[in-house]
């Protein structure tokens, strides 16, 4: 299953020395590494720490995301990539009051980063740093003109350079909001408690914080809800598993800093949900013969929890699919029913895969969703499957197949078991449409298994680039998506069972292993380590169980014991 190899731009290198001394000397620029802001000054910049994605900044070029790491405080911060002609500016215009005085600051990594403002009627003001390999904070100062009720603070980085991160921007004066002139943040809210659990939710509440017109709701570090009393429900969860929630206040002039944490679990279900173990290993099982040893449903592999079928084959109807058993496996279409079943009753699933490298079904407008739906749905109650998986390898629309899987999650009901396999490019960012759809379905989705293979070095969670087949290449990577807004039972890793299994990225069981011992549990890491654990991850996958039979099921029988004995 050949996937495209992502190509490392190496934009040249500017001989910026003279040009940005000159740049300094005429702007007057504020020494760098100033002082932080007195506790009791207002920060003017909402969402300064990007704890709530980009809301209330805006980035040129699309060049700015999220990550989980690094970050200089909270569980997020601010990434961009320059790329040709774009600096990758990233702002946010703020109220001021006209005749005041300003400092503007910011936490920084990166080669020539910048952090300024404009609009301030007197003089603009920025101020940069050539290299920050780790954290540092750049710091100015401005007055607002007569006139100047606004300005807008910014950060970039410079043409041909690599990304960016910058955390906890701050801009302290008086506040120009015309509601609320001069308001402070509010104070982080306190009392934070789990009420109810069910299997699939949590009530909270907590105490009001002085001056706050609203509160966010973050689970496992992400926003979940915004409500204006202090209360809510979090829900679309999993049963049995242990969140994380915090809450913060807000007004007109920001986000107060985050509530003291609470952790609950919620209840072990009452037959709503698929069945599955907490910890689970997929396989492919190959309807045709490439060379890898041909199986039935009933010759796979006990380790395996979810067989996914491959693969649904295109029809002429815009959408939707349908399934025929290879006539070189010699498989009775009765056999292939029975066997499905047998397996089911030893309490495994068994989905139908959509797309695979050569598929090229298209979901992009409502009747082609459901069409996708509808022809779904017919072969699980035809064949018995438990669900879908999603590997279309050429993009998806994400509005147009979110439809399509909450149209086919209303026909099969709670126990619809829906997995996807995206290539490493398509999780690298939560503005990706494979990413989008994981997101938009997140409470009825099971689990994500990335190809961490066929791909070539990708970025990490940290912004740092890793090497395919390497510890730290699923390490790094999986953090994307554990802190871009999966929950740790949705994401397991993909890997090819051989080295003929795919082109690339084969590693040994035992890479495998540690890398969901260093996710898991933070032991067994590379040079890369998470900030926090995941104890919750889902497990594995490979493609495929045939290829891991003509290896003499090494993968099998080194990843799924390995996986199943997760805490």
């Amino acid at each position: 299953m050949e996937r495209a190899i992502r190509s490392t731009r190496t934009g040249t290198r500017r001989r910026l020395g003279a040009l940005l001394a000159t740049a300094l000397a005429a702007t007057g620029l504020a020494a760098l590494g100033g002082a932080p802001a007195h506790a009791a000054d207002v920060n003017l910049v909402k969402n300064p720490g990007f704890e709530s994605g980009l809301s209330n900044w805006t980035c040129s070029s699309d060049s700015g995301t999220t990550v989980g790491s690094p970050v200089h405080s909270g569980t997020s911060a601010l990434k961009a990539t320059p790329a040709g002609s774009d600096d990758a500016q990233c702002a946010q215009t703020v109220s001021v009051k006209p005749n005041s005085s300003y400092t503007l600051s910011a936490w920084v990594q990166g080669s020539y980063v910048y952090l300024g403002a404009s609009g301030t009627g007197t003089t603009d003001v920025s101020t940069w740093t050539p290299s920050a390999s780790g954290w540092q904070q750049l710091s100015t100062a401005f007055t607002t003109g007569a006139n100047t009720t606004s300005v807008t603070v910014y950060t970039h980085g410079w043409y041909g350079q690599p990304a960016y991160v910058a955390d906890d921007v701050t801009l302290t004066g008086p506040g120009g909001d015309p509601g609320n002139p001069g308001d402070p943040v509010p104070a982080a809210p306190g009392g934070l408690t789990a009420g109810a659990v069910t299997p699939t939710s949590v009530a909270l509440s907590w105490n009001p914080s002085s001056g706050a017109t609203g509160y966010n709701l973050y689970q496992d570090g992400t926003k979940v809800q915004s409500v204006s009393g202090t209360s809510a429900t979090a829900t679309g969860l999993a049963p049995s598993t242990a969140y994380r929630f915090e809450v913060a206040a807000t007004n007109a002039t920001g986000e107060s800093p985050k509530s003291a944490p609470v952790t609950a679990t919620t209840g072990a279900g009452s037959g709503n949900g698929p069945s599955l173990p907490k910890h689970a290993v997929t396989g492919y099982w190959q309807n045709f013969n490439n060379g890898a040893t041909v199986q039935k449903i009933s010759d796979v592999q006990s380790q395996y929890d979810i067989i996914a079928v491959a693969f649904a084959d295109a029809t002429t109807t815009p959408g939707a699919v349908d399934f025929t058993l290879d006539p070189s496996l010699n498989y009775s279409e009765a056999a292939f029913k029975a066997d499905i079943a047998a397996k089911q009753s030893a309490g495994k699933n068994v989905v139908i895969s959509i797309g695979g490298e050569r598929g090229t079904i298209s979901v992009n407008d409502s009747a082609s969703a459901n069409n996708f739906a509808d022809s779904v749905y017919a072969l699980m109650q035809k064949y018995g499957f438990n669900g879908v998986d999603i590997d279309l390898e050429n993009g998806l629309n994400p509005t147009y197949m979110t439809q399509a899987l909450r149209a086919l999650s209303a026909k099969a009901g709670s126990k619809l078991v829906i997995t996807m396999a995206p290539q490493t490019i398509d999780m690298q960012s939560t503005s990706a449409g494979y990413f989008k759809t994981a997101l938009n379905i997140k409470d009825i989705l099971t689990v994500v298994n990335m190809q961490y293979y066929n791909s070539g070095s990708m970025n990490g969670c940290d912004g740092k680039v890793y090497s395919q087949g390497t510890v730290d290449f699923l390490t790094a990577l999986a953090c994307i998506q554990l802190e871009g807004g999966l929950d740790p039972s949705q994401v397991g890793l993909g890997l090819p069972a051989s080295t003929r299994g795919a082109g690339s990225g084969y590693v040994d069981p035992s890479v495998v292993n540690n890398a969901l011992d260093c996710l898991a549990k933070g032991t067994s890491c590379g040079a890369f380590k998470p900030s926090r654990t995941y104890p919750g991850i889902r497990g594995a996958m490979t493609w495929s169980t045939n290829w891991d039979a003509t290896a003499a099921n090494t993968w099998s029988n080194g990843v799924g014991p390995h996986v199943h004995g997760l805490p």
